[in-house]
This record gives structure tokens, sequence and C-alpha cells, in this order.
């Protein structure tokens, strides 16, 4: 019998709101948008290597004008 060992790598990157870390599994793409787990913080991946993040741009409410 063979062991099977799964590879989970995690990465981290730094927000820029809080400076706590933002943790990636998997395939990362820019562009995506993500929640920073310390301050709630939602995040906009900028750059995948190495993963950058920035504040995720706030989106104007439509009031029907």
């Amino acid at each position: 019998m063979f062991a099977q060992t799964i590879s989970t790598t995690q990465i981290t990157a730094e927000c820029p709101e809080c400076a706590g870390n933002v943790y990636f599994t998997g395939k990362t793409m820019k562009g995506e948008i993500v929640t920073c787990p310390d301050c709630g913080a939602e995040l906009e991946v900028t750059g995948v290597n190495p993963i950058t993040l920035d504040l995720a741009p706030q989106e104007e409410e439509d009031w029907g004008e």
C-alpha cells in the first residue's frame, strides 16, 4: 500500500487596512474580492505573484435615478 499525502499550501497576504493576515489556498485570480478575517474589510486581489491586496472599490448605490 502507498501512503497518500495531500499538500495544502497556504499563502498569506497582508491586509492594507489592518495589517492582518489574509489566507489563500488554491488558485487565486486577479480581481477576486476577498474579506479580511480580522477587520472584515473587502479587499481586491491586485497581483498574484506575489499576492497583493488593495481595498475593494465601493459600489455606489443606485437610487433609481
